[in-house]
């Protein structure tokens, strides 16, 4: 007599499967760094100076070389200080909040000056200008 042998059902364990997937997912998520991309093409002046941290909660004042100004992205429609002064006002209602003016190295003194000015009479007294380090030291 022929005997049939009961056929067991095969089964794949995805514990393992997905131990896997979650320790590359951590560490993928540990080891990326984050960098704060802005839209607008900058060339920054050089100086040798400090870095300072980023502040995640911060107002981003950009001035192209053209004389162009945004607030976080945002182009204005003039450049009035009036319009600068109630574009950082809607950013944010906190007068600590850092404002970070990055200005082209090409940027025209005067738009500078005049986001500075907003800023002061907005009331934001904690002013940061960036520079990039020098590639090549000639002193």
């Amino acid at each position: 007599m022929w005997l049939k042998k009961k056929k067991e059902d095969v089964q794949i364990n995805l514990t393992p499967l997905i131990d896997v997937v979650f320790l590359l997912l951590i560490f993928f998520m540990v080891s990326t760094s984050f960098k704060k991309e802005t839209k607008v093409s900058l060339t920054l002046p050089e100086a040798n100076g400090e870095t300072l941290d980023a502040n995640a909660e911060s107002i981003e004042v950009t001035v192209t070389k053209t004389g162009e100004i945004f607030v976080n992205g945002n182009g204005l429609v003039n450049r009035d200080v009036t319009t600068i002064r109630n574009a950082i006002k809607q950013t944010s209602t906190d007068t600590q909040t850092p404002v970070i003016i990055s200005a082209d190295a090409a940027a025209p003194y005067q738009a500078v000056i005049t986001v500075m000015d907003a800023a002061g009479q907005a009331g934001f007294n904690n002013l940061t200008l960036p520079t990039q380090k020098p590639d090549s030291e000639n002193n």
